[in-house]
């Protein structure tokens, strides 16, 4: 009977499909463009919430994704990663840019007004708590660590959570891109 039924792809992330949250955005990216998850149709899309300034997990993940892209070869053109800052302040549409700059010339900063920022990270789930610093502008951020990932029909798919490894999410990757 086994044989007569469609197998779900194993996933290695957190397999999220249907979720009612995490469902599109409508942000400015670090080229003073406004993007939405439509604008990707076709490619595997990794949103990872963070700040310029954060001393470890996000330059760590955005490193991971670059990674990853090489990891997919010729694949690779269909992945597009995301930045969404979580530090509107200081994370300018300049500073956003240079940041991007480290990793990957196709992978975009995505900068939410200040005032929406509440309600975006409410809709993706995120939490993220401002941590003052010694000075007023020295404040870190506490955030969430993980990233959503949408498939090529810009559907939410899955939830990679910090330290999973790339290799594990290059293989998620290369099943969402087989199967759609």
């Amino acid at each position: 009977m086994s044989a007569c039924s469609e197998t779900k792809p194993q996933f290695s992330s957190i397999d999220i499909t249907g979720a009612d949250y995490a469902r599109d955005f409508a942000l400015t990216d670090h080229n003073g463009q406004l993007r939405s998850l439509k604008d990707f149709q076709g490619k595997v899309v990794v949103v990872f919430f963070g700040y310029t300034q954060c001393p470890d997990v996000c330059p760590t993940s955005m490193a991971e994704l670059a990674e990853i892209k090489k990891m997919l070869g010729p694949n690779g053109d269909r992945l597009q990663g995301l930045f969404v800052s979580l530090d509107p302040e200081r994370d300018t549409q300049d500073v956003l840019k240079a940041y991007m700059g480290n990793f990957d010339p196709t992978f975009l900063a995505l900068r939410p007004d200040l005032d929406k920022l509440p309600q975006l990270a409410k809709d993706f789930k995120i939490f993220y708590k401002k941590v003052d610093g010694k000075t007023p502008g020295s404040y870190t951020l506490d955030h969430s660590a993980g990233s959503y990932i949408f498939d090529p029909q810009g559907r939410v798919r899955l939830y990679s959570r910090y330290g999973s490894g790339a290799a594990a999410l290059a293989a998620d990757i290369r099943l969402l891109l087989k199967n759609s």
